[in-house]
C-alpha cells in the first residue's frame, strides 16, 4: 500500500525543540519494512512530505510515535490516479444505472 505522509512543526516549537528533533532525526533510520519513494522538505521549511510504500502500517505508526512529539502529522493512503479515475468511472456508471 502507498501512503503520503505530511508533517508541519507544532505551533509552539521553539529553537530548543527544533534542535532536539534534528538530533533525533540524525540517529533515526527508516524501517526496512518501508520503501521511501520520495522524501521532501517544504520550501518554507515548516515541514515536509514523504511517499512511502509498505504492507505493514505498524512501521509507519512507529515513526509517527517518535516524531509526533514535534510535528503534526497526517498519513493518507493513496492510489495511482489512473486507478482512481477507473474506479470513479465505474462508480458513476453504477449511479447512472439506478433509476
Amino acid at each position: 500500500m502507498k501512503y503520503v505522509i505530511s508533517w508541519v512543526a507544532k505551533p509552539n516549537m521553539g529553537e530548543a525543540e527544533s534542535a532536539r528533533s534534528l538530533q533525533v532525526f540524525s540517529k533515526w533510520a527508516p524501517s526496512d519494512r518501508l520503501t521511501f519513494e520520495q522524501f521532501l522538505g517544504r520550501a518554507d521549511a515548516k515541514g515536509g512530505f514523504a511517499v512511502v510504500t509498505t504492507d505493514d502500517i505498524n512501521a509507519i505508526v512507529h515513526d509517527m510515535a517518535i516524531f509526533g512529539t514535534w510535528f503534526d502529522m497526517d498519513v493518507v493512503p493513496v492510489i495511482e490516479i489512473a486507478d482512481q479515475a477507473a474506479i470513479s468511472g465505474e462508480a458513476l456508471e453504477f449511479m447512472a444505472s439506478i433509476t
